[in-house]
């Protein structure tokens, strides 16, 4: 039986997830700790970082979901243009 990759496992995906939610809870946890010195006035709120970078990544989803309406191709595309027998 051949060996997964350590990044295909299920107890190596449940830990990293584990960890990535546990630094950015400790960013924010940093943030109490730490004044910040916004340049716009919003940028100085708690969990900036965090929430903007949040509806930045949401916003990059849906503005994908809509480009791929006007740029996706048919299953098929790559294999119209060859002869049959090839």
């Amino acid at each position: 039986m051949k060996e997964t990759h350590w990044l295909e496992r299920p107890e190596t995906i449940r830990r990293l997830w584990g960890i990535f939610i546990l630094v950015l809870a400790l960013t924010l946890v940093a943030q109490i700790f730490v004044s910040v010195h916004g340049h716009f006035g919003i940028d100085g709120t708690f969990g900036f970082n965090a929430w903007y970078g949040f509806t930045t990544c949401i916003g990059m989803i849906a503005v994908s979901k809509v480009l791929a309406i006007f740029l996706k191709r048919k299953d098929t595309y790559y294999r119209e243009d060859t002869v049959d027998g090839e």
